[in-house]
């Protein structure tokens, strides 16, 4: 028996999200044919008429047009999957099932549960069902647009140069960001990468939650942070976890740690 085979469409801004999904995909469901990439709404709306994906893999944050208008004008035509940064709570009513998602960074336990329901919905011709819930999915898009317009978009990936290529880093693998005279050090458990942004951009664009600035030229991740000392000349110093080195906070910063 041949194994029927599903086109897609993957719809990312970012080349090298874009590159990571299409490698997860071939790892979970190596019989998906992958016609084309596009990285902006107008593209992915063009091809999307041009080759009738059954499938889309639609980034929800793009300039331009979002992600959520144009699954808007596509979700008629093809099983919209969004590919997004945001938490579960903000997209639950996804599993109601008009609308999958997976979640960035991808994880392949639950890029292969979408692709295995998506693989369902196709064989048992069920896509009519998908697409008779057109109300259903316009107040869904309707709502995560109002969030989404409401909330301000915190930085979630680190784009460095790698030789000749990008290495992409999500935030949660970071430890903490240092300034190194004209670049920006990101210390990651296994690794260090330098990029041109500046502390500065950094920190106005990073979640407050999750980074804090502990000196001029560090900013940490509080997660990581797994203890705070004093050295014998009074200074505190902040120990990162499973990371051999200690973090200098400067006196502006000392109220961080106030029960020190």
């Amino acid at each position: 028996m041949n194994t029927p085979t599903f086109t897609a469409l993957i719809v990312d801004d970012e080349a090298p999200m874009r590159d990571h999904l299409r490698r997860r995909l071939q790892q979970v469901w190596p019989e998906l044919q992958i016609l084309a990439e596009a990285n902006n709404a107008v593209s992915a709306q063009q091809l999307s008429k041009e080759l009738q994906p059954q499938i889309i893999f639609l980034d929800i944050r793009m300039p331009g047009q979002t992600g959520i208008e144009v699954a808007s004008a596509l979700a008629k035509h093809a099983l919209i999957v969004f590919v997004t940064a945001y938490d579960e709570y903000a997209i639950r009513a996804f599993d109601e099932g008009a609308i999958d998602y997976v979640l960035k960074p991808i994880d392949p336990e639950r890029l292969h549960r979408s692709c295995v329901r998506l693989q369902e919905l196709l064989k048992t011709k069920a896509r009519h069902t998908q697409f008779t819930h057109s109300t259903k999915i316009e107040q869904l898009l309707t709502q995560l647009l109002d969030q989404q317009n409401n909330q301000k978009k915190f930085l979630r990936w680190i784009q460095a140069s790698v030789g000749s290529g990008l290495r992409l880093i999500s935030t949660e693998e970071v430890l903490f960001f240092r300034a190194d005279e004209k670049y920006t050090c990101v210390q990651t458990h296994n690794n260090e990468y330098l990029i041109r942004k500046s502390l500065k951009e950094l920190e106005d664009e990073l979640d407050p939650d999750e980074f804090c600035r502990i000196h001029r030229s560090t900013l940490v991740k509080r997660s990581a942070i797994a203890a705070v000392s004093r050295d014998d000349r009074g200074r505190q110093l902040v120990s990162i976890r499973d990371f051999h080195e200690k973090l200098e906070v400067s006196r502006n910063h000392n109220h961080l740690f106030q029960t020190m």
